[in-house]
């Protein structure tokens, strides 16, 4: 979350205050100083904060200055005057902070984290484009309801070493490149990097959800799929201790991961000294609910999940067999619980051989393993389809550098399946896929890595929708 800092005054400001809080798809927090009313946008939002004073007076700025850690500043103001010694104070009081301001009246500063906007040329600029055989920029350009965007790959960011190829693009697509001060025509096999700047063009709405996809920063899960995770007991098939597991393991993860709130929705209730300690765990954080009128938990899961934003379901093996077409239908990481305790889990495994799906899902890996503090471990195995299996290490390695982790490869000329299958200290991921919905048998027998995930049934896994 970065904070900006404002200084604002007349109409253009409060135009611009506006235009940011209706376009805004970023964590940003903005703190905006004026001192005239009418300065001020009609709508308020939360992320906005607003003091009234003078900014020219040195002694009330330098308080507010001095108590954030703020990113940036941007000034736009009526008058020259106040535009000068605004500057002038957030400069003093801190040299190096990047200041950005909208110019009238031609001020002159030798300042290089200093960015001037000439409100001059850009309205001649924006006036030029109704001559005629005149080529028209790029803000201009098109409709003009923000179906061309342009914006970088930050540090972190999921779509950071994905080709191309692999990044979903429907209703979208990547126009152009900008990399190091140079235009790039991307092609499939071309591979997006830190400080990236992509051209996007597509539909305005689906480009706002790619933005805020492409700017998600690490550390976040349960987001981009929701804030809050989700426990499903039902007591009349669970008993005492499955429910004791499942309630403990849903806390440990709430407690680790950046959730918001711990959601324990409770059917078929019975008395019982299990039921007493699910009672006693109602807080701030945590939600008890109960359910005396339905037993469908498919009716109720999918009606909790649009009233609480549920970003992971918690639930234990026999509950997920039971339900495996609806939990892949409601398209959200699915966490399973093992027996074994949650700290007996020493890293996680990723078995796959599609590079496309394991670049989409990789982030998330690397974030949810990160919050547990686990490493993440790969097998290179000398198998029919090893050249994927070498994209997908190539790029989990590129990703470790990137995020400062370790990512353990194993080489190996058995089947890491065999391997596995006598340990029960690791937590697998899974790419949660339509082909996981064949039976058992049919799988038994594929040579498709991904369909034995049911053979660490005993196992914690985690499963990621594919789409």
């Amino acid at each position: 979350m970065k904070k900006i800092l404002i200084i604002a005054d007349g109409k253009t400001a409060r135009r611009f205050l506006q235009r940011v809080i209706s376009s805004d798809a970023t964590n940003n927090k903005y703190y905006v100083v004026y001192y005239n009313e009418a300065t001020l946008p009609e709508t308020k939002v939360e992320k906005f904060t607003y003091y009234k004073f003078d900014p020219t007076s040195f002694s009330k700025i330098s308080v507010l200055v001095e108590s954030e850690d703020f990113y940036q500043c941007m000034i736009i103001t009526a008058t020259k005057t106040d535009l000068e010694e605004s500057y002038k104070n957030i400069r003093k009081i801190d040299p190096k902070i990047q200041i950005a301001i909208v110019d009238k009246w031609d001020v002159e500063f030798n300042d290089p984290n200093l960015t001037i906007t000439d409100a001059h040329d850009t309205l001649s600029n924006i006036f030029s484009n109704y001559l005629p055989d005149l080529p028209l920029f790029a803000q201009n350009l098109g409709i003009g309801t923000g179906e061309i965007m342009e914006f970088k790959i930050p540090f972190g960011s999921p779509y950071v070493y994905r080709h191309i190829r692999n990044i979903d693009q429907k209703r979208w697509r990547i126009s152009a490149i900008f990399r190091e001060h140079k235009l790039l025509l991307p092609s499939p096999s071309m591979m997006l990097l830190p400080n990236d700047a992509i051209l996007a063009v597509g539909n305005p709405n689906v480009l706002k959800g790619v933005y805020k996809s492409v700017k998600r920063e690490f550390g976040q899960f349960p987001t981009p799929f929701g804030e809050n995770i989700y426990c499903y007991i039902d007591m009349k098939v669970m008993r005492d201790e499955d429910v004791e597991t499942l309630t403990n393991d849903a806390m440990i993860l709430h407690s680790k991961l950046n959730s918001n709130k711990l959601i324990f929705k409770v059917v078929n209730a019975r008395f019982s000294g299990i039921l007493d300690k699910i009672k006693s765990y109602e807080n701030s954080n945590m939600i008890v609910a109960f359910d005396f009128h339905s037993d469908d938990s498919n009716e109720i899961i999918s009606s909790d999940i649009k009233m609480h934003y549920i970003g992971l379901i918690v639930t234990n093996q026999k509950f997920l067999h039971a339900n495996l077409m609806f939990l892949y239908r409601l398209k959200l990481p699915i966490f399973k619980v093992a027996k074994s305790g949650f700290f007996t889990i020493k890293e996680s495994v990723f078995l796959s051989s599609n590079s496309k799906k394991a670049e989409k899902v990789s982030s998330i890996i690397f974030d949810i393993s990160s919050q547990l503090k686990i490493k993440i471990t790969l097998f290179d195995v000398h198998l029919e389809n090893s050249e994927e299996q070498e994209k997908i290490i190539s790029h989990f390695q590129n990703l470790a550098k990137l995020f400062d982790e370790k990512v353990k490869i194993i080489k190996t000329e058995e089947n890491p399946i065999m391997e596995l299958g006598r340990r029960d200290d690791f937590l697998q991921f899974v790419i949660f896929e339509e082909k996981m919905l064949s039976s058992k048998m049919a799988s038994y027998f594929s040579t498709d890595i991904e369909k034995h995930y049911f053979r660490f049934k005993n196992n914690y896994q985690l499963f990621i929708p594919s789409e």
